[in-house]
């Protein structure tokens, strides 16, 4: 856990277009990222890795901030900072159906099959999260690894360096690196932005489309947004379809702040978590039957 709380505080703030205000060195004031703060009054030691805001007196490490901002349990927030921080998995692991949330490329990991997905659990999977087979497959693929002498396997979402994104039951979520975005590129001028491949797949599903005719960006995480910044200037419209929480809307607005014209389409299903949290739960609306007219008995 100790790997964990090295991670920069400051680092994290300001991957969510979060800065100081004041800068004193060792340590800076900030507005509060999680409440209304016009005084500056949320402190973070640069030497320590500890924040405290003097409001609420509250303050802790970098995985209490975490669960604070992001109103998470403890092991989402450790698997949130090990999935965009590329932990080194011999460092840290969590036990059970979980591996490092960046499995790098090295002696001790390697890539043993790939092939459509078809393994009862991830079908299972697939089936959960409202999206068909034949269009997971499209886009998707069943990837199976092997890390210290260990097997795995989870569905794959390719990004443009070759790596893959990994999802699997219950809520696991990797990558074997590198870590990168995931483009689709029609030349179009307008263009998607999805945070995760799920998402993507849910915008084509509601759609009831294989292919979308605009350009895409799948984030695969939202720390990758800078990332992302050159594609999307090369655009005249921006659609983002990004989740319903902090740093989804940080990242929203990161986006609209560098571009003229970016359209928020997540106030279109604003009650849920995610664009695949929304096809997941929304109401299923039955075709209205007409009834045969049958006339009057005499």
């Amino acid at each position: 856990m100790n790997e964990l709380n090295k991670i920069s505080i400051k680092q994290y703030l300001s991957g969510m277009n979060i800065h100081p205000v004041k800068d004193y060195g060792y340590y800076s004031m900030y507005h509060c990222p999680f409440r209304d703060d016009h005084n500056a009054s949320f402190k973070v030691d640069y030497n320590k890795n500890v924040w405290h805001d003097f409001g609420t007196n509250e303050g802790g490490t970098i995985i209490d901030l975490v669960m604070k901002m992001e109103n998470c349990s403890f092991h989402e927030a450790a698997c949130k900072l090990e999935r965009e921080y590329a932990i080194n998995p011999d460092s840290f692991s969590f036990h059970g159906n979980t591996v490092s949330n960046e499995i790098k490329n090295n002696a001790s990991t390697s890539i043993q099959n790939i092939i459509p997905i078809t393994h009862p659990k991830l079908l299972a999977w697939t089936r959960e999260r409202k999206i068909d087979l034949g269009l997971a497959n499209l886009y998707c693929e069943e990837i199976h690894y092997q890390i210290n002498d260990k097997n795995y396997f989870s569905v794959g979402f390719r990004n443009d360096k070759g790596g893959y994104e990994l999802s699997s039951p219950p809520n696991f979520k990797s990558c074997i690196s590198p870590k990168e975005i995931t483009t689709v590129r029609n030349n179009r001028d307008a263009c998607l932005v999805f945070e995760g491949f799920w998402d993507f797949l849910s915008y084509l599903t509601i759609q009831k489309i294989e292919k979308t005719k605009h350009d895409v960006a799948v984030l695969n995480s939202v720390a990758n947004v800078q990332k992302t910044m050159d594609f999307l200037k090369s655009h005249k419209e921006i659609y983002t379809y990004l989740d319903n929480d902090d740093a989804g809307r940080k990242a929203t607005e990161l986006i609209q702040s560098a571009n003229p014209i970016v359209y928020n389409r997540s106030i279109k299903y604003a009650d849920f978590k995610d664009l695949n949290d929304y096809l997941c739960q929304k109401p299923m609306i039955k075709p209205e039957v007409k009834k045969k007219k049958l006339g009057l008995k005499r």
